[in-house]
């Protein structure tokens, strides 16, 4: 009886330490996700929505100092792809307070993001400048906070230029591809987001238009002002819609024409 009193009290022991080991290794991943991507969870299904936060500067194919707050692409695409294939989640929140950043990395995601299946929300908390603008308008709906501000200006191009006319024709077909993807995913218009971009004297070193809360929503940028209630409920609207969609072409009965076959005695010898 001691004896098994004893086993007993061993495998509590054990259990009690493998319980804590288990939340120790919980409380790393969690902490190395924060590390390394800048949110504690990874898209595992455990709750409906996944947020994507998109913050400081948009790295592309070369790595910034360790001092600049960034979001990697490499770290957003395969997310994008695991949010996709997973059917417990059921829409995406993209949080955006970024300075801009890579060109053809922000494209990257805005176009996966406007690729998806499933309903997806932006919110542009702080600031959603240069090419978080098009990752902003690439959801379902968009909103911007009341004091948020996105600045719409040219492309730029640093390190070595060479001044010859093809380069200038490069920068001419980036730009195109910017304010197609902008038009096509939002109401403004091709003239008024040029001259929005091409606007000399409001910004002090630079051209283009800063653009604050309701001015964006005006403009046709964005969709709505509002914070976070606001767009975790479209958000849910959106989803159940979808739902909605998805269960009527589920069981909606299949139709079949029938055409009954007349005999006339025609052609009868």
């Amino acid at each position: 009886m001691e004896l098994f009193q004893e086993g007993h009290r061993n495998n509590d022991s054990f259990s009690q330490l493998s319980s804590q080991g288990n939340q120790d290794l919980a409380r790393h991943s969690a902490l190395q996700n924060i590390r390394n991507l800048g949110q504690m969870n990874l898209p595992d299904g455990s709750s409906a929505f996944h947020v994507l936060p998109v913050i400081g500067q948009i790295e592309g194919h070369l790595v910034l100092p360790p001092r600049n707050k960034t979001t990697k692409y490499e770290h957003v695409i395969p997310q994008l792809v695991a949010i996709e294939q997973n059917p417990r989640i059921k829409g995406l929140l993209i949080i955006l307070n970024t300075v801009g950043g890579d060109i053809e990395a922000g494209l990257a995601i805005a176009e996966m993001i406007k690729s998806m299946s499933k309903p997806a929300v932006s919110l542009v908390l702080g600031g959603g400048h240069s090419i978080g603008t098009p990752i902003a308008v690439a959801a379902d709906y968009s909103f911007i906070a009341e004091t948020a501000t996105m600045t719409i200006h040219p492309i730029r191009l640093t390190g070595l230029v060479i001044g010859v006319p093809q380069t200038y024709d490069y920068l001419d077909k980036m730009q195109k591809r910017i304010i197609k993807f902008i038009v096509d995913n939002s109401r403004v218009s091709v003239q008024q987001l040029q001259e929005m971009m091409f606007r000399t004297g409001e910004l002090v070193r630079d051209v283009g238009t800063v653009l604050i809360g309701e001015e964006a929503v005006h403009c046709g940028l964005i969709d709505e002002v509002g914070g976070l209630g606001a767009a975790i409920s479209k958000l849910r609207i959106l989803a159940e819609n979808l739902e909605n969609i998805d269960a009527q072409r589920q069981f909606q009965p299949f139709a079949c024409q029938y055409s009954p076959f007349v005999y006339t005695g025609i052609g009868r010898n």
